[in-house]
């Protein structure tokens, strides 16, 4: 019996922009190499799975695969789950209400929609893990994967690091816009330097108050067989996350919209927040827009 699936669109209004994702339902007929098989033969930056809940109060079990390896949690594929359930109606015979929660290998994601009027329009997400902070990276091998001058990175506020809300990435904040738009990645020194394992990728981003936009970034996987990614939740909710846990007042809430993709020719914008609690960093929130592209079956 073939497998079903929907594509879908994921921080963005229009159809062909943000970061594509692919959904597969009853992923429970699969063994986790067809999951990974199915994965490559999408080719996107992930393809989601969705699975019966392991307890009865959840909403599902989801999955998460790279072209070439899967993921513990990750911003958009939630989102876009959440989405294209929302656009059934129902899951494992339980009608959908106006919020999931999904089992993950990095712990629980619950998630809100999005709503105008009775028309679901996206999906807002809660961490599942707080704010890690890891090593820090040097600079000058920042500079070499992402092909950029060392004198482009800002270390005022902080230096590269990898930090985690799920996931781990390689964050390094850039001086301009215009050397975060000349960065490439070198697949040679991401291998040299970094494991297949964690992190996940290079988090690139540069302050820009300009268009209604707070930050624009750019995210860097080779290794994941993600050369750059349109749209990345995870890091983004880090990023936000770790730019709350730097600012000196003990509380605050963080707003901040995020350009990414524009690069490649698929714009995207995330609405990401973080929220500061006598000095620490609690619920950090990352969500947007997702609009639907297509249907189809898999052979199995």
């Amino acid at each position: 019996m073939p497998l079903e699936f929907v594509t879908v669109d994921v921080f963005t209004e229009r159809r062909f922009g943000g970061n594509p994702l692919a959904v597969v339902f009853n992923g429970d007929r699969l063994a986790t190499g067809q999951m990974q098989s199915i994965a490559g033969e999408f080719n996107l930056s992930e393809t989601t799975f969705v699975l019966p809940p392991k307890e009865a109060e959840h909403t599902a079990e989801v999955r998460i695969f790279t072209p070439r390896a899967e993921l513990p949690f990750a911003g958009h594929p939630n989102v876009g789950t959440a989405f294209a359930l929302a656009g059934r109606g129902s899951v494992f015979g339980r009608a959908i209400g106006d919020s999931v929660v999904f089992e993950e290998k990095a712990g629980l994601v619950p998630l809100e929609f999005l709503c105008e009027g009775t028309t679901t329009v996206g999906a807002r997400l809660k961490a599942p893990r707080p704010l890690s902070r890891g090593k820090d990276i040097a600079v000058e091998v920042v500079a070499a994967a992402c092909s950029i001058a060392a004198e482009d990175i800002e270390t005022r506020h902080h230096l590269p690091c990898v930090v985690s809300c799920g996931t781990a990435f390689v964050v390094a904040e850039l001086k301009t816009v215009r050397a975060l738009q000349a960065a490439q990645p070198r697949v040679d020194v991401f291998s040299q330097n970094f494991s297949a394992g964690d992190p996940a990728g290079i988090h690139l981003y540069a302050r820009d108050g300009g268009d209604r936009v707070d930050i624009r970034a750019r995210m860097f996987a080779p290794l994941f067989g993600v050369l750059e990614d349109p749209a990345t939740g995870s890091a983004n909710l880090a990023l936000a996350a770790l730019l709350a846990s730097l600012r000196p007042e003990p509380d605050l809430v963080l707003q901040l919209r995020i350009a990414q993709g524009a690069e490649m020719g698929r714009p995207s914008l995330l609405e990401a927040a973080a929220e500061k609690r006598a000095g620490r960093v609690v619920e950090p929130r990352i969500g947007g827009r997702c609009v639907a592209v297509m249907t189809g079956t898999i052979a199995i």
